[in-house]
């Protein structure tokens, strides 16, 4: 039943105060604190079953909100290009002409801001 834990978490990162409280608890129990199926059922009190189920509606929910959004996906592109970015800015800072380093330290500084 687990889903890729890494995308499932960013999913419920994204868009966990949309689930019902019951499914963030039951979410969070397993995808990031690790408990079993039986072991959320027995903390709960309800059966294994429910416990499957009500992650399985929620696993649901997140990529539903995911499909029609597309915030993570927008997320992890920017994310990327951000990287890029960096990397041609590294080249920049390497170069012999005080402009170009320059250049490379106010853009340095501006993806900075961004990260934040």
């Amino acid at each position: 039943m687990k889903q890729d834990t890494v995308d499932m978490t960013l999913l419920f990162d994204f868009y966990g105060d949309l689930l019902t409280p019951k499914q963030r608890l039951l979410f969070d129990l397993y995808y990031n604190e690790d408990y079993s199926l039986a072991e959320i059922a027995e903390e709960q009190a309800i059966s294994r079953q429910g416990v499957h189920d009500a992650i399985a509606r929620a696993e649901q929910a997140l990529q539903t909100y995911e499909a029609r959004t597309g915030c993570v996906a927008r997320h992890l592109a920017h994310r990327r290009a951000i990287e890029k970015i960096r990397q041609e800015t590294a080249a920049l800072a390497a170069s012999s002409d005080p402009e170009a380093r320059a250049s490379a330290q106010r853009i340095g500084a501006i993806l900075d801001a961004i990260k934040e």
